[in-house]
Parts: structure tokens; sequence; C-alpha cells
């Protein structure tokens, strides 16, 4: 049973992502956390969180009886001897019986499972951070060290029964191993995304920090409209900027000396006159276009019977007070300050920076 839990502590670690100053004796990773201080308060309860992280070594984990004060016990030590930023994070588990096993009652309903020792379990990992990435050098240095490392509080000792998963398991693989390299009672250590941060700074998607940057300036970016989706109501296209030492200097506070920047003054003077007339309008800026919408909604429409979707009434009526107009001489588009709409508005999702550059940009304490 507790084999189980572990490797399923592990698999709800990893799935998050697609799917923790006292004077002390110097310990044998002081090296790579030197400019970071560590302390290890036993007044403390080091429980991971959000901000720790993104990347952490699964150092180790316990389940049982003693499980939260083993795993206490060896953060402490962690953080007292070895100087590494050491967090403890719980889960629990509940089992499904399923469809019962062999044989029936006296009632002729067959015979219900159960487990040993209940149909629920709590695990508690240890884990060390912080690392902004699972494959940089002080990744993978300390999970190379905490491998070898040997914390006196996991030496197993018969007159203190041990809550480590696997322990004997561990102990004996290591001893029975071919190579000659020292391995410790974490030797099976990896690394893990943190399973608190949303699976979004997992998958990145969303505009790069170029675009972001070059959208910040303004007081009606569309980056700060509050809906899911808008009506673009316009769009002013110019020549593509592929020069990347004009890129940085626009990024920094610059400005294309192309049509790019044309497009892009048309678009802020539209969205200030749609703004003075009442409209709540937004304008957005990328390496090919500038765009000015308006509105703010959660849904573009209802879906139908039909299976088709019927559009949400303000977006309909914005599309038609934008929208060309038919006349005698043909079709005519409309205007504010001699700056053309578009022939016909369509709703747009409207665009977001990725939570992973937002969560990259922070000091994670390692830089």
């Amino acid at each position: 049973m507790r084999e189980r839990v572990s490797i399923y502590l592990a698999i709800a670690i990893l799935t998050t992502a697609v799917a923790i100053p006292a004077a002390s004796h110097a310990g044998p990773l002081d090296d790579i956390f030197t400019a970071r201080k560590v302390d290890a308060d036993p007044n403390k309860d080091y429980q991971l969180s959000k901000e720790n992280g993104p990347w952490l070594v699964m150092a180790c984990t316990f389940s049982g009886e003693k499980a939260y004060e083993q795993a206490r016990d060896l953060a402490l030590e962690l953080r007292r001897e070895y100087k590494l930023p050491a967090y403890l994070y719980s889960k629990t588990f509940e089992f499904e019986v399923g469809n019962g096993g062999r044989g029936t009652d006296q009632f002729g309903d067959r015979l219900a499972l159960r487990y040993r020792q209940g149909d629920e379990t709590t695990e508690i990992a240890v884990l060390v951070g912080d690392f902004e990435s699972v494959d940089s050098d002080q990744a993978q240095k300390t999970l190379e060290k905490i491998k070898k490392a040997s914390p006196e509080c996991l030496q197993l000792d018969p007159n203190r029964p041990t809550a480590q998963n696997l322990a004997s398991w561990r102990l004996f693989f290591g001893m029975a191993h071919d190579s000659n390299e020292k391995k410790g009672p974490m030797w099976k250590a990896f690394m893990v995304a943190n399973p608190l941060l949303p699976k979004d700074y997992f998958a990145p998607s969303g505009l790069e920090k170029f675009v972001v940057e070059l959208n910040q300036g303004s007081p009606y970016s569309l980056l700060k409209c509050p809906g899911k989706y808008t009506v673009q109501v316009a769009h002013f296209t110019g020549g593509v900027v592929m020069d990347q030492r004009k890129i940085q200097q626009a990024s920094v506070g610059g400005s294309f000396d192309n049509k790019l920047a044309e497009a892009g003054e048309k678009a802020e003077r539209m969205t200030r006159l749609l703004r003075e007339k009442g409209f709540e309008a937004y304008e957005f800026h990328d390496r090919y276009v500038s765009i000015v919408t308006v509105g703010s909604f959660d849904v573009v429409g209802t879906p139908r019977p039909d299976g088709k979707t019927e559009i949400h009434p303000e977006i309909f009526r914005i599309m038609k007070v934008f929208g060309a107009e038919s006349g005698p001489t043909g079709t005519t588009c409309k205007n504010i300050g001699d700056i053309p709409f578009d022939m016909q508005p369509i709703p747009v999702e409207v665009p977001r920076a990725s939570i992973s550059a937002s969560y990259a940009s922070r000091n994670w304490g390692l830089n």
C-alpha cells in the first residue's frame, strides 16, 4: 500500500505541470546557495506555497502516523545543515473500492472490498527549491547532491520506526548498486513542478514579451479589457519589422520608423475619439497590425438547438453601429475623424499575456 501511495503522490505533483538563520557548521551544499540566507526556525511551518519554485526537487515522501513529524525534521535539517530551502507539501488520497471481490453475502450481493489501512491516506513530501527551470545548473547540481546526502534524521534506527516511503527498498538497492558512487537515503530524488501553480504556467500560451511591452504604455490597451471577447471595429496594417535591432529599440521606448508606426498612431487616435464619445474602446498593437475594438464580453453568443450560435445582442448592435452602410452608390465605410472603420466588424478573443511570462518576471531569489 505504501509503495502505491508514494507513486500516487509523485504522479499528482508531476501532472500538475501538463499534468521549506541559525548558527551551524558548513554543509555540503553551501556553495549552491551562498547568496541566499535559509532560516531553520523550529517554530515556523515551512509549507509549500505557489511563490516557491516553479521547479523543485522531490527529496522524500512520508506516510503513516509519524509522517508529518519526520518530514518536518528532514525539512529543518536540510535548511539548518545543508542551507537548502526545503518545504512541506501534503496531499490526501481517497481510494475507490471498485465493484467488489469474489463471493457474495447472505443477500446475494458481491462482497465489498476494503483497504486494510482505510479508504484514504495522507502523504507528506519534502521539496527543495527554488528553481526557475528544470534544467538549470543550480537545479541539477542540487539534485545530484541531494541524492548523495545523508541527513541524520533519515538514518535507519530499529528504535525509531521510519515513516519514509520505501526506506528499506531505497537502502537495499542503494547498497546493491554496481557503481562505487555514494548513494544516500534520497538517491531516488527527482525534479518536479510546483503543484500549487496553475497549469497555464507550464503550458504557456499568450503574447510574447515584446508585444506586451509595446502595449503597456496605453491607458486603453486591449490587454486591460476585462472580458474574454470584444468586437474589432478597425484594423491598420504596416510593414513587418524583422530587424531585431529596431525591435529592441522600440521595446525600450523607441518607435518604428515605417508604416507600422503610422498604423499604430491611427489606432491610438481612433480609440481616443471613441472614448470621448462614450464607447468602451481599446487599442492593440503587434509586429504586423494595430487594431481598435469596442466592448467587453464573456461570451460571443448562445448556442441554438440547430447547432448555430445566436450572437450576443450587444455585440450585434456594435457590429451594426460601426459596420459599412449600403446606399445607391454602393457600400461606404463609416469613419471617425476621417479614420475609416472596417467594412465588417467582427467578434475577436481578447489577447492575454502568457501567465508563465508573468511568473518568470518575479525575482525567485536565485539571480
